[in-house]
Order: structure tokens, then C-alpha cells, then sequence
């Protein structure tokens, strides 16, 4: 049935995966009952002490005989070590109170304290806390016992999810127990086996998903699991009802970004840690006390209803415990006790929000600091995204960063905490280069996702792309994906030892990088093979949404989410362009070394390394690069089929020497026209030029107006004939036309009033860069985008703008002449984006009273914003990209001739 060499599938039985022991033989126990908990705890018979029934993730029970005085980390201690569950931190024991709800096991107090009748009680092993990304986590176990959680999380309805997510959440668990696709096995095993509610209904739907999983490992089963799981809003939540203040019902639920409220299975409302100050509750209401910069001083308290007590008090322990998992970055040291009588609640976490907390650095690390309840006085400092944020009045057009997500405003906590972080973090230059390594390939290792992930899913939930361009497509990127997850943990894990946030018992000189990127660089030459097909994925992929139009939809559909944040080929690209990355920052490396430097070998080693694999596909890239520029110009031009057609395309995208059909430049021109001169956007190819006009349309495309063959094509200067500034004259063997340059760019707020115009779904669309050179009236060239791509960057940076008076800690991402705003590295799509073209990049001058190191300016016309970096070495690097993006005075230069001369296309 497809069973892999070295699986550890070999019979369904639980426990048999990941070296749990096996027992041969003829059994005679009962279904679901193991040999330990027939015989009682040690194999002894039946004992006198404390009896308890734990189940596992996989259904199988266990007996434990305990002290009768024990408490509850004992029993979670023992399980632990019985499941050879190294991970533990995730994972608590859970049981039904009397009032049959669901409560977990508490670590400090006594067993026979929290459960009144422990013998008769199932204590069964579940998920505790869900980190945001579980590819994460270092374990194939822990990664298995997930996959068995959302298992679990799927038959009890709790992870709500359309159908057709469901049913390849089900196709991944089936070929994860039974290997490749059988179809009698297939059959008994969802007969014998309940995955989901509607099973019946949907079985021939599963069973035709899980024939497409041919080859799948059950390790690789379970990560398509979680990937899947985690990006569904009832990931890891569990509902506490509870009523608002009007009465509605609603359901609290908390997760690892803070507290979240549904209305039945829909999310409305997130608040995030940073904005909390302060959680408590007084019988039953449930208290959410905000910091007054999110609702204003009379409207900082939150107020929920819920049906208890203890229900609440419930909830409440949750919500520190979760807070304490995933945001306190030092153990804390425990309240000394009080001397004098209390009658509140004995559970020991203080619920006051300390200002100390750093909001992102307990998550750099990919295993997270964990703390058991012993000791947590509960130090929050969390970021809220509230539907009612105050937006711009009537009248006033926002900022390209006005988001009512983004726009947060700061404060000296935040200054305070960055400067104690630069004091801890190294100085050295290098760490800052490598550093850069780190947080590019986080970015990039999101870029791939996009593919392998949420492409992936769509087209399988629609069934439109055929088997073989399935097996073209994911054959060739998957392993570079899986190359690249361990390769960004690596590069974490060096950086976690370089900046001594983790294993500080280890003695080594870990301040390098040089044997980590020789490693893996020389390991990358493996996937050269994978990387020359890649002029055949793109064109393949091109031809087939041609044909389809079932794929060219739901091309077009997924382009239009935001997690395609830029043109879908453009992601294709990613792997090749990768390698000029690491080329680069390695030059940097070797450049800042001296040759007597322990580090310099490697790195030298892995430039060579690196470098070659550059050369053999140097060619294929700009190959790739302008096929790409070409099919994203096909795709918003209307009035012209033939930019990727075979005749213009397919003989060049095979024949390396061949120069014809190039993209040179596009821009924005004024042509003269009867009604005066009028914008047009400009599109130069090797062998013509186009004009175009845009439309105020949903689908936000330009429409052609006109094509002039550049053969025979002249270009003389006009300015004198026509009395109009920076014109020059097009003759051409169709017609004559005149066009003019403007110096003085579109505004801002006129920008933003066509946007608001335009379908709020496409308006992510207009980062293109036809679409801003249009709004900017400036212009790119092939070679420009090229440049773009060498210069490519990520990090956290702080932001502020023109009249605010803090700081806002964000992730960004510089990409195709843009910038893209998220909250923390972890997100799936950003929330906000700014077109840098036509912006200056400078520093403050005096007037801006910025008396901060590491600073550079934004400007376009009156829209002014400040970034602050960490170092000197990141803050010349984010001048040095935003630069090669931003000066548009000398593309405007180049599109103006200086004189008459003639192109006759050779």
C-alpha cells in the first residue's frame, strides 16, 4: 500500500509510531486497553495508591498508581516520560469537572484537591497551548501528536472549517495512518474510523484527495495537516460562552496574539496583549481593562457576562496561563505572601500588566521560553485590533500607513525597552550581516509558502490544475521548501547562541556563520536540477491557465487574496533570486572580515560555493524575470493578446542568445490630444511601444490605445513647436504622436481618492508598478527591477510618523520597489504597504526634532515618516534599498532624449 522503506507505520496499532514499543504476539486485551494498564502501573497487578486513567492523542488509555498526597505536575511528569514526550510544554491533562466541563489539570495543587472523584476520572492528554506556527516545533512527535489533536479537534466539531478544507484535512490524516492511496483499505479504514461529522457524505471526496498524496510520508502528511490547521480562524480555540453587555451571546476564547471573541464560529473582535492593561473578574462578569490610548479614558473597561463563577475564574486562569506561555521572556519571581487574610482566589498570578515586556523577542527563538504556574506573576504588556480605532473624518484622505491596524501609537516603554535590547544584543557588524541572513530567509521561506501552501490548497479545493502540472509544479518547489525550513532553524538556532538567548550552558565560539552557510550551500547544489526547471514550470503554468479557464478563475482568485501579496509568478522566481542574496551578503562578510578572522574561511568557501551555482543560473533568471514581467503586463493590459503568445515567446524562452521580445520600460507620458494633453501609461518592448489609458474599473487594468513598431520608429525633441515643456515628437510607420514628461508628480491624496474608487478587494493590486508609476508619473526599466531584486530586505524596524509621539515596533519587508507592513515576522499577508516610488529617503534634518540614532526619512510632498533601525549596519542597509527604489528624477531623465536619433529594432 505504498509503505516507504524505513516507515514507522508498520501495524495500526496506538503508540506504534516514533519508536513506542511494540508487542508481538496474539492479544488479548480489550479494544483501546494496553498491556501496563492490564497488569496495573509497573506491570505489579493492582495497586492501593492513587489510580488514574490518562488517554493518549492516539484514543490508547493508561493506568498510573500514584501517591495519594500527589499533585499534579507528578502525573503530568510521569506521562511525559512514558509518551516520550520531549516537548511537554505544549501539552497539560485535561478532565470533566462536575459540571462536565472541560478544565485542566494544575501542576501546584494536590490531585485529590482538584478532582473529586480521581479514580472513576479520564485524564486525557490534549494540546494546551498552540503556538502560531507548529512547523516549529523540533519534534516529529510533537509535530504527530499535533496532527493527532487537530484530529481529535475535526470529529468534535471544534475545528469549524468549510467542507472542502475539511475533507483534505482528512485525505492528509488517512494517508498519515495508512500510507498511499488503496481504495479497499481507503473503505474500511473511514468505516472503522469517524475523521469527521458529515463523513459519510464526503468519503468518495476524501478518497479521491488522498489518491493525489502518492508518495506522502506520514511526517510530511502531518505538516500539510498543521499548515492546513493553522491558518483556520478555530485553531486551537476553545469556547467559553459568555454574554456582552447588551445580552448578546458571544464566545471568549484565548490564544497565543491574546483574547478573541466569536459570534457563533466567526472571529469579531481580537484583543491583542499590548493593548491589555489589566484582566480580572468579580463573580460572574469577566473585566478587560485597556490601555486609555485604544478607547479613550471613559471607555477602557470591557465588560462579559458569563454563566458562573467558576466559570469565569475558569477562564481567567487561562488567559494568564496563555500569556505566560507566550509572552513573558524571563522567568518571573514569585510575590512573596501576603500576612494578612485574603478571601479572593488562591490561584497565585498577579493579573496587572507590567510595562517591562518586549513584545516580540520571546518569539524569535523557535522553541519558546516556557513556564509552568508555579510562579507567574503575570506581566503583560500586549496589540489590539478594534473595529472602532478612530479613522480619518469626513473629508480627510488617509496615508498609504493610515490602517486602522497599523496605526498605533507608541510610547517611551517602547524606546526603553528597544535601547535595553541594543545594550544585551552583540555590536559586532558581523552579527548584524548574518542577522540580515536570518531575516530574509524568514521572509522568503513566507514567499515560498504562498506556493506550496496556500496556492497549493486552492487549486486542490477546486480541482482544476491537471495531475501533470501538479507533479511539474510541486515536485520542483516542495523540497526546495523542506531545504529551506531547516535551513531557517539552523540560521535561528546560531543566531539564539550568538546573541546568548538561549543555551547558555553551552561552551563554543558560536559568533560565526561561516560553517552554517558552507553547510548549506554546498547542500543547495543539489537542487540546481530543480532550480533549471523552472523556465518550464513558468511557461507551463502560463499555457495551462490559457487553456482552463476553471484555473485561469482560480488564478485570478487567489492573486486577489491577501497573501498574494504580489503578482503570483513573481513568488516562482524566489528560489533563483535567492541565490543572489546569499551571494551578496556573503561578499559583505568576506569584505568585513580580515583573512586572520576564524570565521573568514567558511564564509569564503560558501561565497565560492554559492556563487557558482549564481553563474549557472544567471542566464535562466533574466530569462525568468522577463517572461514574468511579461505575463503580469498581459494579465493588466486589455487590447492585446500576443505580448506571451507562442510567436513572440516560446522560441526565446528556449533559446538562450535570442534578444528579441524584451521588456525595457514602463512609464507614465502626457500625449496630445484634442482635448490637450492627456496621461497615458507608456509600455517599451524590443520591438514596439504601446499606450494605454486607465479605466476606473474593478478589475483596475489599462487598456490599449495603441501600438507603434519600433522599426523604422523616430524620436525627435519637440519642445520649441509645440510650446510645451519637456515634449518630443513619435514617428512611426502607423501615425505621429506628441508626448510630454511632467516633473511634478501626482499627490498622495490624489492617489489614495482613486484607490477609495477601485473594488476593495483589488486595491492591493495597485502595488504593481504600472500602477504607481501611473499615480507617481515616473517610470521603471527592466534593469530597475533587476536592481530591485538584488536589493530585497526584512526586519523589524520602528516607525513613526510626522506629528505622532512614540514609536511602533513593525516587521518589514522591502520588496518590488515597496514596502510591506505587518505586526510581527509570524503573519501570513501584510496590513499595510507604501510604493516607495517618487519618495526621498534622507535623514532628519533639525526642524524634525528625531534626536534618535539609526533614523531615516520618508517623504512625498506634505506625507512624512520616520523608521528607526537597531544598528548602524541595518540602518545603511535599509538606505541603500529604499534609495535604489525611491529616486525617481533619474528615470525621468532617462526616458527624455537629448537630441533626433532613429531605432530601426535591430
Amino acid at each position: 500500500m505504498g509503505e516507504n522503506e524505513g516507515s514507522y507505520r508498520a501495524i495500526q496499532t496506538p503508540g506504534t509510531r516514533l519508536g513506542a514499543q511494540f508487542n508481538a504476539g496474539i492479544s488479548t486485551l480489550e479494544p483501546g486497553q494496553s498491556l501496563t494498564a492490564a497488569m496495573g502501573p509497573g506491570g505489579k497487578g493492582p495497586s492501593r495508591g492513587l489510580q488514574l486513567r490518562v488517554q493518549s492523542l492516539d484514543e490508547s488509555q493508561e493506568f498510573y498508581d500514584l501517591d495519594p498526597r500527589a499533585d499534579g505536575e507528578t502525573l503530568l511528569t510521569e506521562v511525559f516520560t512514558r509518551s516520550n514526550l520531549i516537548e511537554s510544554d505544549y501539552f497539560g491533562l485535561e478532565f470533566q469537572n462536575t459540571q462536565m466541563n472541560w478544565v485542566w489539570l494544575e501542576p501546584t495543587k494536590l490531585i485529590v484537591k482538584q478532582v473529586r472523584r480521581p479514580k472513576n476520572t479520564l485524564f486525557r492528554l490534549s494540546v494546551k497551548f498552540f503556538p502560531p506556527d507548529p512547523g516549529q516545533l523540533q519534534e516529529e512527535h510533537t509535530r504527530y501528536l499535533f496532527s493527532l489533536q487537530m484530529k481529535r479537534d475535526l470529529i468534535e466539531g471544534r475545528l469549524a472549517c468549510t467542507e472542502n478544507t475539511a475533507t483534505l484535512l482528512a485525505s492528509h490524516l488517512v494517508q498519515s495512518e495508512i500510507g498511499d492511496y488503496d481504495d479497499v483499505a481507503d473503505r474500511d479504514f473511514l468505516k472503522l474510523n469517524k475523521l469527521l461529522p458529515n463523513q459519510e457524505r464526503v468519503q468518495e471526496r476524501i478518497m479521491e484527495l488522498h489518491r493525489r498524496h502518492l508518495g506522502q510520508t506520514p511526517a510530511e502528511s502531518d505538516f500539510h495537516v498543521l499548515e492546513i490547521a493553522r491558518k483556520l480562524d478555530m485553531y486551537g480555540v476553545r469556547f467559553h460562552p459568555a454574554a456582552d453587555r447588551e445580552g448578546t451571546k458571544i464566545n471568549l476564547a484565548v490564544a497565543h496574539i491574546g483574547l478573541q471573541v466569536f459570534q457563533g464560529n466567526t472571529k469579531i473582535n481580537t484583543f491583542n496583549w499590548s493593548k491589555i492593561r489589566k484582566l480580572s473578574f468579580k463573580r460572574k462578569r469577566f473585566l478587560i481593562k485597556l490601555h486609555p490610548d485604544v478607547h479613550g479614558p471613559h471607555q477602557d473597561t470591557l465588560e462579559f457576562l458569563m454563566a458562573s463563577r467558576d466559570l469565569c475564574k475558569v477562564f481567567w486562569k487561562n488567559c494568564v496561563e496563555h500569556h505566560s506561555f507566550f509572552r513573558l521572556f524571563d522567568q518571573p519571581q514569585p510575590k512573596s505572601k501576603a500576612i494578612f487574610f485574603s478571601r479572593g482566589s488562591s490561584f497565585r498570578y498577579s493579573c496587572d500588566f507590567c510595562p517591562s515586556f518586549q513584545p516580540d523577542s520571546s518569539m524569535d527563538s523557535p522553541q519558546l521560553s516556557r513556564f509552568n504556574s508555579k510562579s507567574s506573576p503575570l506581566c503583560l504588556s500586549p496589540s489590539f485590533q478594534m473595529s472602532t480605532l478612530s479613522l480619518p473624518g469626513a473629508g480627510q484622505v488617509p496615508s498609504p500607513l493610515q490602517s486602522p491596524i497599523l496605526n498605533e501609537v507608541g510610547n517611551s516603554r517602547l524606546e526603553e525597552e528597544e535601547e535595553g535590547r541594543r545594550k544585551r544584543y552583540p555590536t559586532d557588524k558581523a552579527y548584524f550581516i548574518a542577522k540580515e541572513i536570518l531575516t530574509t530567509e524568514r521572509t522568503y521561506l513566507k514567499d515560498l509558502e504562498v506556493i506550496t501552501v496556500w496556492f497549493r490548497s486552492a487549486v486542490i479545493k477546486e480541482n482544476v490544475m491537471p495531475e501533470c502540472l501538479m507533479t511539474l509544479l510541486f515536485s520542483n518547489i516542495d523540497p526546495i521548501y523542506e531545504f529551506h525550513r531547516t535551513f531557517l532553524k539552523e540560521i535561528d538556532q546560531r543566531l539564539a547562541l550568538w546573541e546568548g538567548r538561549s543555551n547558555a550552558h553551552v561552551k563554543g565560539d558560536y559568533q560565526k556563520i561561516g560553517d552554517v552557510m558552507l553547510r548549506n550551500m554546498c547542500a543547495l547544489k543539489e537542487f540546481t536540477s530543480y532550480l533549471q526547471k523552472h523556465d518550464e514550470v513558468l511557461a507551463e503554468l502560463e499555457k495551462a491557465t490559457k487553456r482552463l479557464k476553471k484555473l485561469e478563475t482560480v488564478y485570478k482568485e487567489f492573486e486577489l487574496q491577501k497573501v498574494c501579496y504580489l503578482p503570483l509568478n513573481t513568488f516562482l522566481l524566489k528560489p533563483i533570486q535567492r541565490l543572489m542574496h546569499y551571494k551578496l551578503i556573503l561578499e559583505r562578510l568576506c569584505k568585513h572580515y580580515t583573512p586572520d578572522h576564524p570565521d573568514y574561511n567558511n564564509c569564503t568557501e560558501a561565497l565560492k560555493e554559492v556563487a557558482e551555482i549564481a553563474t549557472q543560473l544567471h542566464t535562466s533568471l533574466i530569462r525568468l524575470e522577463n517572461f514574468q514581467k511579461l505575463t503580469e503586463l498581459q494579465r493588466d493590459l486589455i487590447g492585446i493578446e500576443n505580448l506571451t503568445v507562442p510567436g513572440r515567446v516560446s522560441s526565446w524562452l528556449t533559446t538562450a542568445d535570442a534578444v528579441s521580445q524584451e521588456f525595457i520600460r514602463e512609464g507614465c507620458l502626457y500625449k496630445l490630444t484634442k482635448k490637450g494633453l492627456q496621461q497615458r501609461m507608456f509600455f517599451l518592448f524590443s520591438d514596439m511601444l504601446l499606450y494605454t489609458s486607465k479605466g476606473v474599473t474593478a478589475t483596475n487594468q489599462f487598456k490599449v490605445h495603441g501600438q507603434l513598431p519600433l522599426h523604422g520608429m523616430i524620436v525627435e525633441e519637440s519642445e520649441n513647436e509645440w510650446s510645451v515643456p519637456h515634449c518630443f515628437t513619435i514617428y512611426s510607420a502607423q501615425r505621429t504622436i506628441v508626448v510630454a514628461v511632467s516633473l511634478e508628480p501626482e499627490s498622495e491624496d490624489d492617489m489614495s481618492l482613486s484607490h477609495n474608487s477601485l473594488d476593495k478587494q483589488t486595491q492591493h493590486r495597485a502595488n504593481t508598478t504600472m500602477h504607481v508609476c501611473w499615480h507617481r508619473n515616473t517610470s521603471v526599466s527592466m534593469s530597475d527591477h533587476s536592481l530591485a531584486v538584488e536589493n530585497q530586505l526584512s526586519g523589524y524596524l520602528l516607525r513613526k510618523f510626522k506629528n505622532s509621539n512614540g514609536w511602533q515596533k513593525l516587521w518589514v519587508v522591502f520588496t518590488n520597489f515597496c514596502l510591506f507592513f505587518y505586526k510581527t515576522h509570524q503573519d501570513d499577508f501584510p496590513l499595510a504597504s507604501l510604493p516607495l516610488l517618487g519618495y526621498t529617503v534622507s535623514t532628519p534634518g533639525e526642524s524634525d526634532t528625531i534626536h534618535k540614532e539609526y533614523v531615516f526619512k520618508l517623504q512625498f510632498k506634505s506625507h512624512v515618516y520616520f523608521f528607526r533601525a537597531e544598528s548602524e549596519y541595518t540602518f545603511e542597509r535599509w538606505m541603500e534599498v529604499i534609495k535604489s527604489a525611491a529616486s525617481a528624477t533619474g528615470r525621468i531623465c532617462l526616458f527624455m532624449p537629448k537630441g533626433p536619433f532613429e531605432r530601426n529594432g535591430n
